[in-house]
């Protein structure tokens, strides 16, 4: 019937041919990527239910997801098929018209008139689809022909490279066999040396042992004989030193009784004097020619003398020149000087290593040494046992350690040389108006990094 105006031509019945063998497996792939490729110009409700769940896929995935389905509802649904058919006419129109006519162009791909017969269902389809099958069929066989022809050839080119290689290693290994021969002669010619030089080494070794053998023999026949001499020795050396030690005693025993005599008669002489200068009322003597002499006597050196000599406020010789001075009593700031030496330490391990110190210092001078800490802010008694020779002193709450160690200054007689150790300018101030002589911190951590 023909088409008049826009009108198109209805959908024809299928025709009566029938497929008797299995879609070709080519044609069975385009004709589901074509219906793929179909299924988006159709909507939800023209879909059948199974087919409906990939409708927002790509064709892509739904030849990947739903090929099986896709390819059971064309064989089984006319009208499905029906429309996909109609699709396809507009999507290859003239593919489509060139197969319906039944003059297909000689150009086209087997395969795809094959696939678009299956669909159309024209007359005479199912011969398209089969002879497509056989074309696809004889052109697979021709390709596999070609790669197992190609393949062969491969084959054969790497068995010629491998024949080839193999030569190659045999004659290496042929000439590596003969190297080695040859290094096997020069190796065994040196093994037969060296087994020539092990049997001489051998002989000699048993010609060293029994001349060995002979010279200890002859050692300790020697060592026997220098035993006897040495017992020999012995034996008159202990009977000389016995008559050593009795010619000694004789000697001593002459020598007490002259002794004896002597301190006798100087005792009674001593006597003899003791008992003049009683009857004679003596006094004993009050004074020295030499104190007869008009001159001018030096006054006692104190602690203000030594500050006078030239030596520098930090030289550690100070120090020891100040504890030289007779009955030197040394006070010591406790804080100011570990704060000064050592104050990323814990108050305790200061306490403990500046009185260590201090120990050694008292051993080395011989001076009295006080160290005062402040103990005004303490919640319990310090649990401190002071080392030999340092006097440990906390202050009482309420009282700094400034203020006792100005009260210990105060303790003093006038005229003891006492030595205040203090940064604290208010603490060297008042020692000093007291009668002290202030040294600063630094001066005695660098006297106690020398003990």
């Amino acid at each position: 019937m023909a088409r008049t105006g826009g009108e198109r031509e209805p959908d024809r019945e299928p025709s009566d041919e029938t497929l008797d063998r299995p879609l070709p497996e080519k044609v069975r792939h385009r004709v589901v990527a074509l219906t793929g490729d179909a299924l988006g110009g159709l909507t939800v409700a023209e879909l059948p239910a199974p087919l409906r769940q990939y409708a927002r896929f790509t064709p892509q995935r739904r030849a990947k997801f739903g090929g099986n389905a896709m390819a059971a509802a064309l064989e089984g649904d006319t009208v499905f098929r029906q429309r996909i058919a109609g699709r396809l006419r507009d999507m290859l129109p003239e593919l489509t018209a060139a197969v319906e006519s039944g003059t297909p162009p000689a150009a086209a791909d087997p395969v795809d008139l094959a696939a678009v017969a299956y669909v159309l269902r024209p007359l005479g389809w199912v011969k398209l689809v089969v002879a497509a099958g056989e074309e696809a069929q004889r052109a697979q066989e021709e390709r596999a022909g070609e790669e197992a022809q190609r393949e062969l050839t491969r084959l054969r080119e790497e068995l010629s490279q491998q024949r080839a290689a193999a030569r190659g290693d045999a004659d290496r290994a042929r000439t590596e066999l003969e190297s080695v021969r040859k290094e096997l002669e020069v190796t065994q010619r040196k093994l037969r040396s060296a087994q020539s030089d092990v049997k001489r080494g051998e002989a000699e070794l048993r010609k060293l042992r029994a001349e060995l053998e002979s010279v200890r023999t002859a050692g300790a026949n020697e060592k026997a004989a220098a035993d006897g001499e040495l017992r020999r020795v012995r034996t008159r050396l202990a009977e000389t030193e016995a008559a050593l030690e009795a010619g000694r005693r004789a000697a001593r025993e002459g020598r007490s009784v002259e002794d004896m005599r002597v301190r006798l008669l100087l005792d009674t002489v001593l006597d003899a004097a003791q008992g003049l200068r009683r009857e004679l009322a003596l006094p004993p003597a009050q004074g020295r020619p030499a104190d007869s002499v008009d001159a001018v006597e030096p006054g006692q050196m104190t602690p203000r003398d030594i500050a006078a000599r030239a030596l520098s406020e930090n030289d550690p010789a100070l120090l020891d020149q100040l504890l030289a001075l007779p009955q030197a009593h040394l006070v010591v700031d406790g804080y100011n000087v570990t704060k000064t030496g050592y104050p990323t330490m814990p108050l305790d391990k200061q306490r403990l290593r500046l009185l260590g110190g201090l120990a050694v210092l008292a051993a080395q001078t011989g001076a009295e040494m006080t160290c005062v800490f402040d103990g005004a802010e303490l919640a319990a008694p310090v649990l401190l046992a002071p080392p030999r020779g340092v006097r440990v002193l906390f202050s009482k709450p309420g009282q700094t350690a400034d203020e006792l160690i100005r009260r210990l200054v105060r303790a003093e007689p006038p005229g003891r040389p006492v030595v205040v150790v203090s940064s604290d300018r208010e603490v060297a101030d008042g020692c000093a108006a007291a009668g002290a002589r202030p040294v600063a911190s630094v001066l005695l951590l660098k006297r106690l990094a020398r003990t």
